[in-house]
């Protein structure tokens, strides 16, 4: 079998023209988009889903080709194989493109507001900014929430037993336990109401109706508060575990960024007290 070390095999001609042959030869092509894929997509995404996608496309390839074209085998299977993976991920992604570019719109209309108001603003805000109705603000962040990957379900569990098992390899399973415990962390340590929204929510699958209710509240303060649950879950988990990636605010002295940093910062102790570290060595980890 050929190995992939770039986007193509360095050679331009296949070994066989017989369909089963040629589609056999070629399935490591397959393994290697997969993994290219895998570093820009979420880690809950389904890799077998995905190879299988990949390996149907490549059969089909393999059986449609006409080396006569003069087209080398390797491109037009590269080319085919990509379209079927990324029509695989379209078909598993909740959220359509504009819900997608809405979501964007609200997040960073949500940043520049908090700068400029010192607190998180309410959907009411946003949705002014905007030109939305609070209820279209709060029905683009469920649908995204819904679609984001946090498969977060089963209230007879802990957050780390509803994790999807998977069986990679020995450091991607420290890695993945290390993030999740971080999770764990940073979830018992938000504030009291945005904890309760993001286990009723996210844990439980429970309406947000019910949620507001049991906290006395509207259905826009919850989705308010998840919205600011997840901006400070994101926050902490970049910070400590990606900082290259983490989101740098324009005024690190402002009110915002200074409850982010300390809310990291408590993230961040209360893991390495779990660890039994000083803070300071997780943090220069």
């Amino acid at each position: 079998m050929k190995r992939f070390d770039g986007v193509t095999s360095q050679r331009t001609e296949p070994d066989s023209t017989d369909p089963s042959l040629l589609a056999e030869e070629y399935v490591p092509l397959v393994a290697h988009l997969v993994r290219e894929l895998s570093a820009r997509i979420p880690a809950s995404v389904d890799r077998d889903d995905l190879r299988s996608a990949g390996l149907v496309a490549l059969v089909t390839a393999a059986r449609a080709f006409d080396s006569s074209l003069g087209v080398p085998f390797s491109a037009y299977a590269t080319t085919r194989v990509r379209g079927a993976l990324l029509d695989e991920l379209r078909s598993i992604d909740w959220a359509s493109r504009a819900v997608r570019r809405r979501s964007r719109d609200i997040e960073a209309t949500r940043q520049r507001l908090a700068t400029a108001m010192g607190a998180f603003p309410d959907d009411a805000a946003v949705a002014q900014s905007l030109g939305l109705t609070p209820a279209e603000v709060a029905r683009t962040d469920a649908d995204v929430s819904r679609a984001a990957v946090l498969p977060l379900h089963g209230a007879d569990h802990s957050i780390a037993d509803v994790l999807p098992a998977a069986t990679p390899g020995p450091s991607e399973v420290v890695e993945k336990a290390e993030q999740m415990a971080y999770l764990v962390d940073a979830i018992e340590e938000l504030p009291e109401r945005l904890q309760a929204v993001v286990r009723g929510y996210f844990l439980e699958e429970r309406p947000m109706a019910e949620i507001a209710a049991e906290l006395g509240v509207t259905e826009s303060r919850i989705s308010q508060l998840r919205a600011e649950a997840l901006v400070l879950l994101r926050g902490a988990l970049a910070e400590a575990l990606e900082p290259h990636l983490a989101e740098r605010p324009a005024d690190p002295t402002g009110i915002v960024a200074r409850r982010r940093a300390a809310y990291a910062a408590s993230v961040a102790a209360r893991h390495a007290a779990r660890r039994g570290v000083p803070a300071s060595a997780e943090r220069s980890a």
